[in-house]
């Protein structure tokens, strides 16, 4: 029971990391103390994609699974299991991608139109 609720708020907490990654710049705009984070989790979110990095919360939740009893996550991962081909069709990946750093860098540009 205790490595299912683990996995499951892996989970939860992955889901929240990105939406925070694909959002977090237009949160910075109302407490812009919160760039650095969002400028450290954009880092994260770009080096998962361009290297062979493996997510802290994916091995978290995988471990839980496979000690709850269940099958754990596939070796593709988090966003392989839960998202392409779930809330996009995988042919999107790149797509969605370009409009994810689209949006990113406009809330930037908002963030930094509103300082001066």
């Amino acid at each position: 029971m205790m490595y299912r609720l683990i996995a499951n708020a892996a989970m939860v907490v992955h889901f929240a990391f990105l939406a925070y990654l694909a959002l977090g710049g237009f949160v910075a705009l109302r407490w812009r103390r919160t760039i650095w984070a969002h400028l450290a989790v954009v880092t994260w979110g770009m080096l998962s994609i361009i290297t062979p990095i493996e997510c802290p919360l994916t091995v978290l939740e995988d471990w839980g699974r496979r000690k709850g009893g269940e099958a754990g996550l596939p070796a593709s991962g988090f966003i392989d299991h839960y998202i392409e081909g779930v809330i996009y069709p995988e042919q999107y990946t790149n797509l969605v991608r370009l409009g994810v750093a689209v949006l990113v860098l406009f809330s930037y540009l908002l963030y930094v139109l509103r300082r001066q």
